[in-house]
């Protein structure tokens, strides 16, 4: 099955690529994105910085600094720094994510639960709309991993996962 959970560190799971829910500005504060750049570097966020802005709904592919991975996909669920976002959002991101993903050929792809953080969005919406759109991409991946630290976050991608739907 192409599609499954994990409960971890993306900074240490075993993919070709991995997803960072951004800001269109290419920052790497808190979060998810937070942790990225602590251990993959600060040329992960430069170069993000440098191809800003990122629209929601585009994403756009940065080296993975000290991390091992081909490349961290920078795809924005926000347009400024912490602000709430419609769920929608949720779905042009992981969508973004997922189809430059498929363009750069990428066979394995970490993906964290988006916009849940400061954007407000709660877990079971979010990975209703992410595990809707990651279906669309089943075939162009050898496996697409969702992880995440926050058993919420888990909990609703395994929900999502068991309807068939």
């Amino acid at each position: 099955m192409p599609i499954v959970v994990k409960t971890g560190d993306i900074t240490k799971i075993s993919c070709d690529a991995i997803v960072n829910p951004a800001n269109s500005y290419g920052y790497m504060g808190g979060g998810v994105a937070g942790a990225i750049k602590r251990v993959g570097g600060n040329d992960i966020e430069k170069e993000a910085v440098s191809k800003a802005p990122i629209f929601v709904g585009s994403a756009v592919a940065t080296t993975a600094g000290a991390l091992p991975y081909r490349f961290v996909i920078h795809a924005p669920t926000m347009e400024k720094l912490a602000m709430r976002i419609p769920v929608g959002n949720v779905a042009k991101a992981t969508r973004a994510a997922l189809k430059l993903g498929e363009q750069l050929g990428i066979r394995s792809i970490a993906v964290p639960g988006m916009g849940t953080g400061v954007g407000g969005v709660s877990p079971a919406d979010a990975a209703k709309a992410m595990i809707k759109v990651a279906k669309e991409f089943e075939d162009k991946f050898d496996i697409i991993i969702f992880i995440d630290r926050n058993e919420k976050m888990i909990h609703a991608f395994i929900s999502c996962l068991k309807k068939k739907n």
